[in-house]
């Protein structure tokens, strides 16, 4: 730890230190948009043809960080507009015309550095080029790589809307006069200002995971684009920090190192983010299964208990599970209020639960029958798998599609559904009163009101305890008592009943 804390206080070290943190800053900021522009490969590309430009550069002003900056600039800009023309004039693959002018360019490169090194005097490392010397960084390496930060920075924030526009919707950023290509060809320029200054810290070929692997990383994280943006930076910060770190303590090469670390970093992030994570998606894999064992385990109580038939053996029996199975899903189901206690009985909420289960399973045999034409034989299995995943406004849109049908093909009853009221409908949302209310006391309120069913109203605002819905362009004001007692239905005018598949 002594040697280690030696070796900070050296100026190399903190040249390298700074130098790889503006790297990793840069080449995450960059990436996020060469990523989701399907650009990776270009940035591949570039930094591989930057070697005819550093070796004209060599001939013509020597060993300079700013002439050799400036012919490897010139390089990638010629190959991007080569890569491009060919694309876009030329009947090859998008692909195939980087790989051809990037290895043509690499190929020239070599060459050339080859040419030079036979000369007496002249020695130019082509290992420096590929790998990177982040040990060797100069104070004038420095000042460059920070003018390049601050440069991609600036024009990242200034010209986000527009790398936006045409990274997700280039037709509309067209229309919005928006010229894509030229942003294109700007963003091409950026990227060959992030690899050549990259050159010294990771080299050519790993300059590319650090374009990369941040940016791929922080899109597991994150869906919007600034905080994509953000995250990629820090990774790639962190991963250029760490791997220079771990490079010192372990006596390697500090560019390799960053891009492991970055690498890590990115399977880290595949098992663990949330949302898009392995471990996320098996674990919600898990709460999924478990959900539908328990909502098919209280759909067959419900049919048993209708069919007065409901005891532990028959039920054991029908879900294929042992006695001692069974009693611990209804301990289960139980504890959460699904049962009753110390009943073999669906609570309230149990039944409520297995008969919208019910009711969007006959709903989609249903729906399946009349507009898809299948028969009758063809619809139990299908629906017996999607009916855990319809949600009550789409089984509203499919009931009053279907014309609130009664029963299903089979002729077994619909349920209807859980009574919604008015008083839990947002603002603005459009329902229709149902004929059958909790009592007659509440039909005949509704009926001095001059509210009818089947008609649609539409909730316009809360106002002091009352509820002001309209109904026929007419305003009525519903006391809060009157509102949660009565109960309605959603309603969905045609442009989105057209939109159930």
């Amino acid at each position: 730890m002594e040697n280690i804390w030696y070796v900070w206080q050296e100026s190399w070290a903190i040249r390298a230190f700074l130098a790889s943190s503006m790297v990793g800053i840069m080449c995450g900021v960059l990436g996020a948009f060469i990523v989701l522009r399907n650009m990776s490969l270009i940035g591949d590309a570039l930094a591989h043809a930057i070697l005819p430009g550093v070796v004209v550069a060599f001939i013509l002003v020597g060993q300079t960080a700013i002439g050799l900056f400036t012919g490897a600039v010139a390089a990638s800009l010629i190959t991007a507009v080569i890569i491009t023309w060919i694309q876009q004039k030329v009947n090859t693959k998008n692909d195939a015309a980087i790989g051809i002018v990037f290895t043509a360019m690499f190929s020239l490169g070599v060459i050339g550095i080859s040419s030079i090194n036979r000369k007496p005097g002249v020695h130019l490392d082509l290992k420096d080029f590929l790998f990177g010397n982040i040990l060797g960084v100069s104070t004038e390496d420095l000042y460059l790589i920070l003018i390049v930060l601050i440069y991609v920075l600036a024009s990242v924030v200034l010209l986000y809307r527009y790398f936006f526009a045409t990274t997700f919707q280039p037709i509309i950023a067209r229309t919005m006069g928006i010229s894509v290509q030229t942003v294109h060809y700007f963003l091409m320029l950026l990227l060959a200002f992030s690899v050549v200054a990259s050159l010294r810290t990771v080299g050519v070929i790993l300059v590319v995971a650090m374009l990369i692997t941040p940016a791929s990383t922080a899109l597991l994280l994150s869906k919007r684009l600034e905080r994509i943006v953000v995250i990629s930076a820090l990774f790639g910060l962190i991963s250029a920090t760490l791997g220079l770190f771990i490079a010192i303590v372990l006596d390697t090469t500090p560019g390799p190192a960053m891009a492991l670390v970055a690498t890590l970093f990115y399977f880290l992030a595949v098992m663990f983010a949330p949302e898009k994570g392995l471990v996320w998606k098996a674990t919600r894999k898990r709460q999924l299964k478990r959900r539908i064992r328990w909502e098919d385990f209280m759909k067959t109580t419900y049919r048993l208990q209708e069919e007065n038939e409901l005891n532990l053996s028959v039920l054991s029996e029908k879900m294929s599970y042992t006695q001692a199975q069974t009693q611990r899903h209804v301990q289960t189901l139980r504890s959460n209020g699904f049962f009753e206690k110390e009943k073999l009985l669906l609570s309230e909420k149990g039944k409520n639960t297995a008969q919208q289960l019910i009711r969007a399973h006959r709903l989609w045999e249903t729906y399946l029958v009349e507009h898809l034409g299948l028969s009758q034989d063809q619809i139990h299995e299908e629906a017996e798998q999607i009916e855990h995943f319809l949600t009550d406004d789409l089984l509203d849109e499919v009931d009053q599609r279907l014309g609130y049908p009664t029963k299903d093909p089979h002729g077994s009853p619909i349920p209807s559904r859980t009574a919604l009221t008015i008083s839990q409908l947002p603002v603005a949302q459009k329902a229709i009163i149902t004929h059958e209310q909790i009592s007659n006391i509440v039909t005949a309120k509704l009926w001095d009101l001059g509210l009818m069913p089947d008609v649609p109203i539409s909730l316009k605002q809360k106002v002091n305890g009352c509820f002001e819905v309209e109904q026929e362009h007419r305003i009525v004001t519903i006391p809060n008592e009157l509102a949660s007692a009565v109960s309605v239905k959603r309603f969905y005018d045609d442009e989105a009943v057209n939109q159930v598949p």
